[in-house]
């Protein structure tokens, strides 16, 4: 079974969410990806690190961590911020909400998250951060088998 990893740490800056999904979509290459399952990976990745640094952070710049996971065809993607945390991360999951109703966020972060993935899971403590991990199985025949 192929395996291999790969650790990003880098400011919580808007301006480092474009290098993330470059970086991600170049590691996940060694699985001979389609392109719309790279399309895919990089959305979800964005939303996760955007979440990061808006909710996680809220403009302060801290440190996020990316670490990406290859075990056979499943690229496990873990993105981590040691932010304010989510007070009720299953309200926090559902479509539209948001914790910013003044600005343009549409509150679909996580449902983009799980769509685009084959697994998300949202761990979260109050002043400690919040730990998002998704996987996805690389090089399915047919995406509609997707669990």
């Amino acid at each position: 079974m192929q395996q291999n990893e790969m650790k990003l740490e880098f400011d919580s800056r808007s301006c480092n969410e474009g290098f993330v999904r470059v970086a991600v979509a170049a590691f996940m290459t060694q699985l001979n990806p389609t392109l719309e399952e790279v399309a895919d990976v990089k959305t979800a990745v964005s939303e996760a690190v955007t979440n990061a640094i808006l909710h996680g952070y809220e403009g302060a710049v801290k440190k996020v961590t990316v670490t990406c996971r290859i075990a056979g065809q499943v690229l496990e993607v873990r993105v981590e911020d040691q932010g304010k945390g989510i007070p009720d991360v299953e309200k926090a999951m559902e479509p539209l909400f948001t914790t910013k109703g003044d600005s343009d966020r549409a509150g679909m972060g996580f449902a983009f998250m799980e769509a685009f993935m084959d697994t998300l899971k949202v761990e979260s403590q109050v002043g400690k951060g919040t730990c998002v991990t998704m996987t996805r199985q690389i090089g399915r025949e047919n995406k509609f088998e997707r669990q």
